[in-house]
């Protein structure tokens, strides 16, 4: 692990992806690189730098969100998290940034502070009394795939006990099936997922639910065949979409994405399902709901929310 001072951006929109329909998340930057070795992540080919890097001029990315919440439309619901090149909870009793970050945004009304993890690292953050808007989010996978993809992370059954926890504690909850990897039993396999996360936790307390298959660039092929050598991610049939990166068939995620969403409307309609990265097009197919732009999308999707849970 390596401490230093950050010398860019703590707080920046989420990168996207050009040609398809982004969330417009708002990413906060406290730390590059993960104790995780999840085969498909992107920081893989992302970053060249060995090891942990953790921030530690914490008063900056304190003064940086001050200046956002200042400046912000305090009549729009923004979402904002810290999970984009870091796991979010991997080591933070260590780093005590959860607690900080949750403590910084408990009084504004207009954000809701997402820390995403694959761990079950939240007894730390369980006796915070004022929560405010805070989400605490896993990444699910079906068992076959944690066990081959997603090496040091913690097991199914033990995110889900976690997010139980967090649950009882009084956070709002979020889910992640991104990516969705396919293989012979997936529909079976996902649908054990989903059934198992409803068994656990109350949907009345799921703020939203992502699904995004799994793609990857052009030049993450070498990188990936290189680090894990006996991968099977890339033998299957994809091709690039409008973004570059490859990706199941268009016709294909169609219909993932239809039969995840039935599993999850088999317990509950309330939490807010989107597509993470994905075109107009395959947006209309599986919601019935056409976004021109990624800016409509969030609107909507800040509408609900505020319709919804406040």
């Amino acid at each position: 692990m390596v401490l230093k001072p950050f010398k860019g951006r703590f707080f920046q929109m989420c990168p996207g992806s050009p040609g398809v329909i982004c969330c417009n998340y708002r990413v906060i930057n406290t730390c590059f690189g993960c104790i995780y070795d999840c085969a498909y992540c992107f920081l893989n080919s992302y970053l060249n730098t060995f090891g942990i890097t953790q921030f530690t001029n914490t008063q900056d990315l304190l003064a940086e969100i001050d200046n956002f919440i200042s400046t912000s439309d305090g009549r729009f619901l923004y979402r904002i998290g810290s999970g984009e090149f870091t796991d979010s909870m991997m080591i933070d009793e260590v780093t005590g940034l959860g607690r900080l970050l949750i403590d910084k945004f408990k009084d504004c009304g207009n954000a809701m502070l997402e820390l995403k993890t694959k761990s079950d690292n939240v007894d730390h953050l369980l006796n915070i009394k004022h929560k405010g808007n805070a989400v605490l989010a896993w990444s699910l996978n079906t068992e076959r795939n944690i066990a081959l993809y997603e090496k040091d992370t913690a097991l199914l059954d033990e995110r889900l006990e976690a997010a139980e926890k967090a649950c009882k504690a009084g956070y709002f909850l979020a889910f992640h099936f991104d990516p969705i990897i396919v293989y012979p039993e997936w529909e079976k396999d996902y649908k054990s997922v989903v059934k198992k996360l409803f068994s656990v936790i109350n949907p009345e307390k799921i703020v939203w639910i992502s699904m995004g298959g799994f793609r990857y660039t052009p030049s993450f092929k070498e990188i990936l065949r290189e680090l894990f050598p006996a991968e099977e991610l890339t033998v299957q049939e994809m091709f690039p979409g409008v973004d570059g990166k490859y990706r199941y068939l268009k016709k294909n995620r169609i219909d993932i994405y239809r039969k995840m969403k039935s599993f999850i409307n088999e317990f509950t309609d309330k939490p807010f399902v989107y597509l993470c990265m994905e075109t107009k097009d395959v947006w209309s197919s599986v919601f019935g709901r056409y976004y021109d732009t990624s800016e409509l999308f969030e609107k909507d999707f800040a509408e609900y929310l505020q319709k919804t849970f406040f």
